[in-house]
């Protein structure tokens, strides 16, 4: 048997995400409003390589969901956004686990800086984990990406979670002192669509108490009556 071709891949940059933990990354971008930016490495990061990007209000990111490249995959797997219970064909899903371990997501694009610190192509709308590889860039073109009338009828009756979030007085003084100015409605966003595990998201009373990273803070949150309640928010600088 001829032996298949092997191609490598190299990043041409670097994501630079509030998101520094799997956990509670929406499941698809524009869900949770958050904004990154990608540092671009030599030799890709001559500024030429971004000329006239600034004429395409979004982008479709490539990346490799690095964290995830030494699991390997499988044929199927059990998609969160599935209920977590089903098998479905890897190719039905956007699962993290994939043959070559390739993502892609449609951003905002927000800007190219050029600082001493490096070239920066600033995204919103994102849904990557911090120091993810960014392998391409490309542009998104509205009259060839969006298609009408196309359909995803195995998701059409799984709405995403909408629960209200709520903040006790101890989280809102918290909060009050942490520098990024979007964190709140970055809580709020990815809170909101309540990222626990899939069998556990019918559960209206959760004893357990949950905790994800946002930029350098620690959120504590847990689900009572059907409601989202932030406890404590932990500065870790």
């Amino acid at each position: 048997m001829t032996k298949p071709n092997v191609y490598s891949i190299e990043p041409i940059g670097t994501l630079e995400s509030p998101f520094k933990q799997k956990f509670a990354i929406p499941r698809q971008p524009a869900l949770a409003k958050a904004q990154g930016r990608i540092k671009l490495t030599p030799p890709f990061s001559d500024p030429n390589s971004l000329r006239q990007i600034d004429t395409y209000s979004h982008l479709w990111l490539l990346f490799l969901f690095h964290e995830n490249l030494d699991k390997g995959w499988s044929p199927t797997v059990r998609a969160p956004r599935l209920g977590g219970n089903t098998r479905t064909g890897v190719f039905a899903t956007r699962s993290t686990f994939r043959p070559n371990g390739i993502g892609m997501s449609a951003v905002e694009n927000l800007g190219v800086k050029h600082t001493a610190s490096g070239l920066f192509l600033h995204v919103g709308n994102i849904d990557l984990l911090h120091g993810t590889p960014i392998i391409d860039i490309k542009p998104y073109i509205p009259y060839s990406d969006a298609i009408q009338n196309a359909s995803a009828a195995l998701l059409d009756d799984k709405p995403v979670p909408n629960l209200a979030v709520n903040f006790t007085e101890q989280a809102r003084a918290q909060l009050a002192r942490q520098p990024q100015q979007d964190l709140p409605l970055l809580i709020e966003n990815c809170l909101s669509q309540d990222p626990r595990p899939a069998y556990k998201q019918s559960q209206l009373d959760d004893p357990k108490d949950y905790q994800v990273q946002f930029y350098d803070a620690d959120v504590h949150w847990r689900v009572s009556q059907g409601e989202v309640w932030v406890t404590e928010i932990v500065s870790l600088v």
